[in-house]
């Protein structure tokens, strides 16, 4: 095991002994190691289990229900197509068949450089400028092929400023 395995499964160790005796503890555990290591490790599956007298199995079945939860590392950036119905009526579907193409891989992958993981999301308030997009943090309307090319060209140079 490597020293920064070693390190996460530490943190893993920190957030689980901290909130395993509040009520209905598992989804704290599950997004508190989530928030410090940006994915939930295979290896944290046990620990939890161990922790609050759980299998195995209900630990991953309720990792793989919510979609938020990663058992992967995240890519350097996450972009995300809003799949919403005002979304939708514009040409979400589209774009996101270009996306998927364009960085080949599907929802909740990560592309092989490590440098963009692509997710769904079902509405980012942003309905009058369909389709949108979030990148990382900032939200970007009307967003067709081009535009979401021109995005992801920024992001490979580290800057975000598509106007």
């Amino acid at each position: 095991m490597t020293t920064a395995q070693e390190q996460s499964l530490q943190q893993v160790a920190e957030v689980i002994t901290s909130l395993q005796d509040k009520p209905g503890a598992l989804l704290p555990i599950l997004h508190g190691i989530q928030d410090q290591l940006g994915y939930i490790p295979t290896d944290a599956v046990p620990m939890i289990a161990e922790a609050l007298n759980q299998s195995r199995a209900e630990i991953h079945g309720v990792i793989s229900f919510y979609h938020q939860f990663r058992t992967t590392p995240p890519g350097k950036h996450t972009v995300e197509i809003c799949r919403a119905e005002a979304c939708q009526a514009m040409g979400s579907r589209q774009l996101e068949a270009h996306a998927k193409e364009a960085l080949g891989v599907d929802y909740h992958q990560t592309t092989s450089d490590r440098r963009i993981s692509l997710e769904a999301v079902y509405c980012l308030g942003n309905c009058a400028c369909a389709p949108s997009v979030r990148v990382n943090d900032d939200i970007v309307g009307r967003v067709d092929a081009d535009k979401f090319d021109k995005l992801v060209e920024k992001l490979k140079t580290q800057t975000l400023e598509v106007q």
